[in-house]
Parts: structure tokens; sequence; C-alpha cells
């Protein structure tokens, strides 16, 4: 937990290129929900490593149904370090999470997140082979492209 906190302070620092995000009175962008994914069971912490060496961070929940659906997974909180971006590190990350956990999937993103859109448009496409859809929503302001698409054990 104290290493994805220590890059949970990277990602929030780079968000804050685009969107609000306020430091509390410690210094920290700090993230109340990470002690969650050691307690719940629909919540996974995932490291990224490349070579051994820290690459960054996937956080998975399941979101569970409200009566007679099926669970969603989502991609709560994704993050490659700068060095490791543009290599492919972050598309397999992903895809490897997908793997891991077959069924529905959302992936969330900030239009204003233009770098970020970007990528998920591009790791969606490639393992949902054209096969996802996407919605838009708008929660305090901010625009949001929702991407759904089914993982199976075969991709």
């Amino acid at each position: 937990m104290p290493v994805i906190a220590n890059l949970l302070e990277l990602y929030a620092h780079d968000f804050s290129e685009f969107h609000s995000v306020e430091l509390g009175p410690d210094g920290r962008f700090g993230y109340p929900d990470l002690p969650l994914y050691w307690s719940e069971p629909e919540r996974h912490p995932f490291l990224i490593r490349v070579d051994g060496k820290l690459a960054g961070f996937a956080l998975i929940r399941e979101i569970l149904p409200v009566s007679g659906t099926n669970s969603i997974w989502d991609m709560a909180e994704f993050f490659v370090l700068r060095a490791y971006r543009t290599s492919g590190v972050g598309t397999n990350a992903a895809k490897a999470v997908w793997r891991q956990f077959p069924g529905n999937w959302q992936v969330r993103v900030m239009r204003s997140n233009r770098v970020g859109l970007g990528f998920w448009l591009h790791a969606i496409d490639e393992f949902a082979g054209g096969k996802a859809s996407s919605s838009k929503d708008e929660k305090a302001g901010e625009i949001w492209d929702i991407f759904s698409f089914t993982s199976t054990a075969q991709h």
C-alpha cells in the first residue's frame, strides 16, 4: 500500500495539469479510498513493473449489480511513469488486467485528459478489436468518455 500511495502522488500531480486537484495541508494529494483495496474483496491493486523496476499501478474494482445484471469491472485508476509511456508498457499492463478478470468492463476517461484518452482509445481498440462501445457522462462540469467492452478468457 505505501508504494501505491507514493505513486498516486505522481498520478495526482499529472492530473493537476488538466483537472483541479487540491493538495492537503500535509502537502500531499492523498487518495482516501486506497485502504479499501486491501479490505474489500471487489477491489484489486496491482503494481506495474518493467525488468523488476516500478513502472506504475492499476486499481481495479468490481461494480456489483443492484439486481439482475452482471457485475462490471472498472479501471478505477491507472498510471504509468512518464519514462515508460509510449513503449507499450501501459497497453500490455491493461491487457493483462483485462485478461485476468473476464467479463464486462468499463474504462472512464476525462475528456480533458487528451493524452489519456488517446492511450485508452488505442489500448481498448487493440484489445477488443473494435467491439467496444462508448458513451458520455457529465459530473461536476467535467465530461467523461466511458468505454465498455467484454473480456473473455481467449483474449
